[in-house]
């Protein structure tokens, strides 16, 4: 406590406290102003008082010694002595402000940490809430301070981990909290107890890690595994399935030169189709999860469009209408049938999937042209002649979120079980692979339409197939056929004699080169399969080079892979048939074959 002067400031009188804490003798303080020991505080407001009080000021004080102390002073008007002067009452808040500038410093920290941290007491109600938490839930921290958790971000209370805490003092695990948007967070939360000084529970320390993305990357890469589980297994089953269907496939050539009669025909070219179909599906499963590339070539849509409708007709439930539209003079495009098949059988299986209660599809095709200002509004569009398949419902339609996301791997809005989310996704990339693009139009309630854009040659589709080739029957060569599946070796020999060859089989590589040894002067040409027990196709091959370098292969697989035909052709292979084949298809083959010269080598799909 001092008193000074009123004008000029010079110390009067001070008491004994002063003279310990500021290190001044009595008499030097009566020798100086209140300006040399004090300046005001630039960042300290002022508390004006009453006349009787005073004004309370923030000030900084410095000791003889020159240590720094930060002090708040109030300042009254008094006589004394017979003149104006000044009591000036002095609190030492130097610790206080410390105090206040490291829980600031200290404040600032967290701000800067990206996790949310949050300190609530045992009501749940917010004391402390940092920017982290203000980034990963919405809420400023206006907002928040004495607001509930569970009225805001927690969605349901954890009396499990509070039990644990208050037995502990810690808890760690995961929790789905709610954003101010209403989307999900997943946290890794760190509970933490504070404790009063006599060890009484006061509040808990929360520190929340948003994995929100680690989760779905996670799932994604759940499910990515399970989709190469998918492919892994389609290459292991594509030998096993195309090795079923060939002996299906040959028979049908083979009983079609025996029965002459309609019904027996028609039936014929329905199992034959249907392996067919079945080779096709096999193939498409090994597309998607391997990204085998399919066979492109010149189709006319409104068969495909035909065909789809008459399947969907007979499998779909009979309280959905299906109409198909598609003029006369359809162009044509480039593509492959069993990829665009799928395509037009991912939208309608939607569509059904759309009107649970019946409805409407119809399918339709139309050749436009593209011109610029369509082109600049499509992304992926390009100028030039089009197809367009297009696939309506009336079914319960999409909001505007759902499209945006109907297009994502794995998004579905189809109950647990009922869907992959990949109907679309595999839509979307065959129609790209294609050169094509998509455009959706949907409304609630009212329905929804998928328009396929795929790049045309321009041509119009003829009914009618192209004029082929006839095979040349056989001139009674002796053909090896080595495969380890007997159905497999069985039709080949049918199909063969039937055709004017002769033939011998081996089950495996090892018997197929201790005959051919013995009989190569006789044998034309041998047609084996790539996988065998004892010794495969690749060897086999490797091994006839070694007896005969003239010898003529055909190899055929239900895989066939690249690195396969890479090396087979290395070993001079000109000709590769992919199970299942028709009789058609082989004897075409061995046609070619057995008229081999140095041409690039031939996959027969």
């Amino acid at each position: 406590m001092w008193v000074v002067d009123a004008e000029t400031l010079v110390f009067i009188a001070v008491n004994d406290t002063a003279v310990r804490k500021y290190g001044y003798s009595r008499e030097e303080f009566l020798t100086m102003t209140m300006d040399q020991i004090a300046t005001p505080m630039e960042d300290a407001g002022e508390t004006v008082a009453d006349d009787s009080h005073g004004a309370s000021t923030a000030w900084r004080h410095k000791t003889k010694e020159g240590a720094m102390l930060l002090v708040e002073s109030t300042w009254h008007e008094i006589p004394f002595a017979g003149r104006d002067a000044v009591l000036v009452l002095t609190l030492d808040r130097t610790e206080q402000r410390r105090a206040e500038q490291r829980n600031r410093e200290q404040a600032n920290l967290l701000n800067l940490a990206s996790d949310a941290i949050i300190v609530r007491n045992l009501d749940n109600v917010v004391l402390f809430w940092n920017q982290g938490a203000e980034r990963l839930y919405g809420w400023n921290t206006q907002e928040m301070i004495g607001a509930k958790t569970i009225e805001t971000f927690v969605k349901d209370r954890e009396y499990e981990a509070e039990i644990e805490l208050l037995k502990t003092g810690v808890w760690t695990g995961q929790l789905t909290h709610q954003s101010k948007a209403g989307q999900a967070v997943i946290v890794n939360s760190r509970w933490t107890l504070v404790r009063e000084d006599d060890g009484s529970p006061k509040a808990v320390l929360v520190i929340n890690t948003d994995v929100t993305e680690t989760k779905k990357l996670e799932s994604q890469f759940l499910r990515a595994q399970r989709l190469e589980g998918i492919g892994t297994l389609a290459s292991g089953i594509a030998h096993d399935l195309n090795n079923i269907l060939s002996p299906i496939l040959m028979s049908c050539g083979i009983l079609r030169k025996e029965f002459d009669d309609e019904d027996t025909l028609k039936m014929l070219s329905i199992i034959e189709g249907s392996a067919e179909r079945g080779a096709g599906i096999v193939k498409q499963v090994l597309t998607f999860a391997r990204g085998v590339e399919g066979e492109r070539v010149l189709l006319q849509l409104k068969h495909l469009v035909s065909e789809l409708a008459k399947v969907m007709a007979q499998t779909f439930p009979r309280n959905i209408d299906i109409q198909t539209n598609f003029p006369p003079d359809l162009w044509t495009v480039m593509g492959d049938a069993t990829q665009l098949h799928q395509v037009l059988l991912n939208l309608c299986v939607n569509a059904r999937d759309a009107m649970p209660q019946g409805g409407g599809i119809r399918l339709s095709a139309e050749n436009v042209n593209i011109d610029q200002h369509f082109a600049s509004m499509n992304p992926g569009a390009q100028l030039g002649p089009y197809v367009v398949l297009r696939a309506s419902d009336t079914g319960s339609g999409m909001s505007p979120q759902t499209m945006e996301k109907i297009f994502d791997p794995f998004f579905t809005t189809k109950e647990v079980g009922k869907g992959t989310g990949l109907g679309l996704a595999t839509v979307i990339g065959i129609v790209k692979s294609h050169g094509g693009f998509l455009t959706v139009q949907s409304e609630l309630g009212v329905g929804t339409t998928f328009s396929v854009f795929l790049p045309s040659s321009q041509e119009k589709g003829s009914d009618v197939a192209k004029e082929e080739v006839p095979i040349a029957r056989g001139n009674g060569e002796l053909i090896l056929v080595v495969d380890d599946e007997p159905p497999i070796r069985e039709a080949l020999v049918r199909t063969l004699t039937a055709n004017g060859y002769h033939a011998y089989t081996a089950e495996d590589g090892s018997d197929a080169l201790a005959l051919y040894f013995q009989r190569r002067s006789e044998i034309a040409a041998v047609i084996t399969d790539i996988s065998m027990g004892q010794m495969d196709g690749v060897t086999l091959v490797r091994s006839l080079r070694k007896v005969d370098p003239k010898v003529k292969v055909i190899v055929s697989s239900g895989h066939l892979q690249k690195e396969h035909i890479v090396v087979l052709e290395g070993l001079g292979v000109k000709a590769f048939l992919d199970k299942p084949y028709t009789a058609d298809k082989l004897l075409r083959a061995l046609q070619g074959v057995l008229k081999q010269t140095d041409e690039q080598p031939e996959v027969v799909k």
